[in-house]
């Protein structure tokens, strides 16, 4: 169920305080300031899948600043990815400025002193992701920070797409569900951080990668299908499995290689979350796609050092 917070029924004269705290309270702390003599109407339309908060904010003309006091407060562990739908923001992080206009999105890093300014009346939506489940390297998140990202070609149209068709249904979604959705926006922004720092191939062409970045998504889609196979991922894309595999070639990997991984890495953060019961190392891979727990036994200890139990035991001492 969404949570809705608005300064509507506080007076014009409180309002500008009371923003303040919604803002911090709903995000991270935050300094805003208010650009308008009678602060217009503030709304706050909030949501939660798995690890992702999910709002929608409409206001009038403001700037929002994060300095080093906001930091010493909390929030440095989240990023924020923010699409905007009207009115334009100034986003400036990391020696960057980035303008944004409708149909774009920003990211900014709560570790690091950023501003944004919102000189309009502005909507847009953010998404409050924990920089843990991304899996990328902090130098990498860095580099994405006070940068537009187009919301209408490449990976980045794919990544601002499926984030909005998130946030439009999130309310209806069942916890299960809901967290399975968001963990596919999470490894799509990973995608992008990837390619954004040249980890996919910088020699192919704009039509590939954007195509690589929709055929994982699929596959991110349907990991838990263990009849998962190249001959149905290049046939949902219209595409033969030569040239599926051409395009993983790119990156230096197999389609194979890569489900596998991608497999392995969810099954691995689903035994180390912590619970009141600890989940059977069997369910947990029957729900990535291994069929067989032996053989996930081998593999995931294969991958990294240790049986699944004994990765799931160490997870909860901790």
């Amino acid at each position: 169920m969404s949570v809705v917070l608005s300064t509507s029924p506080i007076s014009p004269v409180e309002r500008a305080d009371y923003w303040h705290s919604l803002v911090s309270e709903t995000f991270i702390p935050l300094d805003v300031t208010l650009h308008e003599r009678e602060p217009s109407v503030g709304t706050i339309t909030s949501d939660r899948l798995g690890p992702l908060q999910i709002s929608l904010v409409e206001a009038g003309p403001q700037t929002v600043t994060r300095r080093a006091p906001q930091i010493s407060r909390g929030g440095e562990e989240f990023m924020t990815v923010t699409l905007q739908h009207r009115g334009t923001a100034r986003l400036t992080q990391d020696g960057r400025d980035a303008l944004s206009e409708p149909g774009t999105f920003t990211c900014s890093d709560a570790a690091r002193p950023y501003r944004r300014e919102q000189p309009d009346d502005f909507r847009f939506t953010a998404f409050r992701v924990p920089k843990s489940e991304l899996g990328v390297a902090e130098a990498d998140l860095r580099a994405v920070t006070g940068t537009v990202f187009s919301g209408r070609s490449g990976a980045s149209g794919l990544v601002a797409g499926y984030l909005e068709r998130l946030a439009e249904r999130a309310s209806g979604f069942d916890p299960y569900i809901g967290r399975q959705l968001a963990m596919t926006a999470v490894d799509l922004l990973a995608v992008l951080v990837r390619e954004h720092q040249g980890r996919l191939d910088p020699h192919a062409s704009e039509a590939a990668r954007g195509m690589l970045a929709r055929v994982k998504e699929y596959i991110l889609r349907n990991l838990a299908d263990p009849d998962l196979s190249p001959e149905r991922i290049a046939s949902a894309h219209h595409m033969s499995v030569r040239y599926l595999h051409r395009l993983f070639e790119s990156e230096g990997t197999t389609v194979g290689r890569w489900i596998h991984r991608e497999r392995l890495e969810r099954c691995r953060r689903d035994l180390a979350r912590p619970s009141r019961s600890a989940p059977a190392v069997s369910a947990v891979a029957q729900r990535w796609g291994f069929v067989n727990p032996s053989h996930f036994s081998r593999v995931f200890r294969a991958a990294y050092g240790v049986s699944p139990r004994e990765w799931q035991s160490s997870s909860a001492q901790h």
